[in-house]
């Protein structure tokens, strides 16, 4: 049965067809044979996830006491909103900002903690139709020159102490101030609001005033721009991928169907604002399940409080990338009395270990799943399905996934994942915005290309093997940076590990390991062996370590490892003979007394 034999006849609203789509990936969540055959995407000609959704949430009397959101400070304090109390401060905030000026269309950068006023902002801009820029806060004013101008930005909402950031940055722009959260015990107060050389300031509390009532002037076509992310930028500058009003809003159906949420779930996500997996999990996945969204901010991670929360909250499924596992295995799992029944990570391939550990502790298999800024979850270890140890899965409801052979451009069990587009996946990019070349490059040949390598078994599953710029050959065998890291960081002296090649005149490259240490070990040529002598019983002797240097690993402003600045480290290091301005001591092999 297909969604559309689901919806009913006269119901013709797209409100009716999405839930229909959404509840058949519901019921099919331990059955992924009958969700690949049945589920189509909606392909609506107008939609809009404020008013469409979320407001008929807010609307079911069934939902009226049901959090929305929860936000838990480290202080024990916590802030929940209902759907329907989100719903009328969106449309305050909207009215608002239609007074002050703010237009469809308009490209606003938003620049937020995790406080309610963002997913204020999130809703209200998208009833106004309104271009969201989400920024991490980490951004500096050379960061948000770039994105202003980039984007053609004319709006910013921020904190006082971010707003201060935008002076100097173009010319005239309108800035909101939104307050920050007070400490406990602290009086609610009218904030002082900044000044910024050369822009306008608007107060964020006058809104307040501003009528809860708000209907859609018209309908919002479906393919009209909503959204600007800006990608990480592990191998290149950060590139603006451009989503519309159903590319990320429709087309998380696939990540919901992943994490496996159902309506009442609690769901913490461990993402931070500014980044599109914050979207994906923070807001629209729990949002189209009818589940609650937990926050738990916190100024340091504290596996403990973080733990007690998640027990104090209920929460019943959890997402982290592979740091924050790495850092909570090393911590008692034991101190969760209720454990979350749904555990997911994404970011980065996650190693066999770690899923040990926590299906020991707590009884629950960690599934991988792969996605990008670019797009929706992909391919995915979905709920019912036999977790192959180290595999991404398969490809998700929706997705027709190919792997591509780089050399041939034909298809293969090991190549470039691509996404067929006849017919076109709805959770997928409408373009790079102001980059057509790169736009033509990524759509061609009739597929979407990723740049990610995966392999693929007799049984379908795919597992990654590395972006397509990272892997590399050693004496012609071919290596895969994260299957020697996924047995690096079994090493306990081992936090994170990065596998970049190093010019050798001999094997014309080798691997080696740049590992951030755990803490109580230190950078030792008596560590350098432990962990390499470690790698020698686990690997082949065609992809062994052979060289090995301790840092912190330089990374992006949303955590991944920047493995691209290591390779041109190597490479300076081989042409100069010295090693690059913040790297230190590197152990080789031959140097160390290594038992093959």
């Amino acid at each position: 049965m297909t969604v559309q034999d689901r919806t009913p006849a006269d119901a013709a609203s797209p409100t009716e067809v999405f839930r229909a789509a959404r509840d058949l990936l519901v019921e099919c969540q331990t059955d992924y044979e009958r969700a690949r055959a049945e589920f189509e995407w909606p392909r609506f000609e107008h939609f809009n996830f404020g008013f469409d959704w979320f407001d008929r949430l807010a609307q079911d009397p069934a939902r009226q006491d049901v959090p929305a959101l929860i936000i838990a400070e480290d202080d024990g304090r916590s802030t929940e909103r209902t759907f329907a109390e989100l719903s009328a401060a969106s449309n305050r905030a909207a009215n608002w900002l239609a007074e002050q000026g703010l237009r469809r269309g308009d490209r606003l950068i938003l620049m937020l903690n995790n406080q309610v006023e963002l997913w204020e902002f999130m809703l209200a801009c998208i009833k106004l139709r309104v271009v969201m820029v989400p920024t991490t806060t980490q951004m500096t004013s050379a960061d948000l020159e770039d994105r202003v101008s980039r984007a053609d930005a004319a709006w910013a909402v921020a904190g006082a102490e971010d707003l201060a950031k935008f002076a100097g940055v173009g010319e005239g722009l309108r800035l909101v101030h939104v307050p920050g959260v007070f400490a406990e015990g602290e009086a609610r107060r009218a904030p002082e609001v900044p000044e910024v050389p050369g822009h306008s300031v608007l107060s964020y509390d006058d809104a307040a005033g501003a009528s809860a009532e708000l209907s859609p002037a018209e309908p919002t076509p479906a393919d009209e721009t909503l959204l600007f992310y800006f990608t990480s930028g592990t191998t290149s500058k950060p590139k603006l991928v451009e989503h519309t009003h159903t590319s990320y809003p429709v087309g998380h159906l696939t990540t919901l169907y992943w994490i496996g949420l159902q309506p009442g779930d609690v769901h913490l996500n461990v993402a931070s604002p500014g980044w599109a997996k914050h979207a994906w999990s923070n807001f629209f996945a729990p949002w189209i399940a009818e589940a609650t969204i937990f926050v738990h901010n916190a100024r340091k991670f504290d596996p403990a409080a973080l733990m007690a929360n998640m027990d104090r909250y209920g929460v019943t499924s959890f997402c982290a990338p592979p740091t924050v596992w790495r850092m909570l295995i090393k911590a008692d799992l034991a101190q969760l009395k209720t454990p979350p029944t749904k555990t997911i990570s994404a970011g980065e391939p996650l190693n066999a270990e770690v899923i040990d550990q926590v299906q020991k502790a707590w009884g629950a298999t960690i599934r991988d799943g792969f996605g990008m800024t670019e797009t929706t979850l992909q391919v995915a270890n979905t709920p019912g399905q036999k977790v192959v140890i180290g595999s991404m899965g398969r490809p998700l409801p929706g997705m027709d996934v190919v792997l591509i052979d780089p050399l041939t451009g034909q298809e293969a069990v090991e190549g470039e994942i691509c996404l067929r587009l006849d017919p076109r996946p709805v959770g997928l990019l409408k373009s790079y915005f102001g980059n057509q070349e790169k736009t033509d490059e990524v759509f061609r040949d009739g597929v979407f290309h990723t740049g990610d390598i995966a392999s693929r078994d007799e049984n379908g599953v795919l597992t990654y093997v590395g972006r397509a710029d990272d892997v590399f050959k050693s004496s012609d065998y071919k290596v895969s940076p994260f299957e020697l890291e996924s047995v690096l960081v079994k090493h306990p002296a081992v936090m994170e590990g990065a596998i970049v090649p190093t010019p050798d005149e001999l094997r014309l490259a080798v691997p080696k390991a740049f590992v951030t240490l755990a803490p109580g070990h230190e950078p030792t040529a008596e560590t350098a062996q432990s962990i390499l002598q470690f790698t020698l019983t686990q690997l082949p002797p065609y992809k062994r370590i052979r060289r090995i240097e301790f840092l912190e690993l330089p990374k992006t402003i949303s955590g991944k490892i920047r493995r691209v600045e290591l390779r041109k480290a190597e490479v300076e290091r081989s042409e100069t003979g010295t090693a690059p301005s913040g790297y230190g001591t590197e152990f080789r092999e031959e140097d160390l007394d290594l038992t093959r």
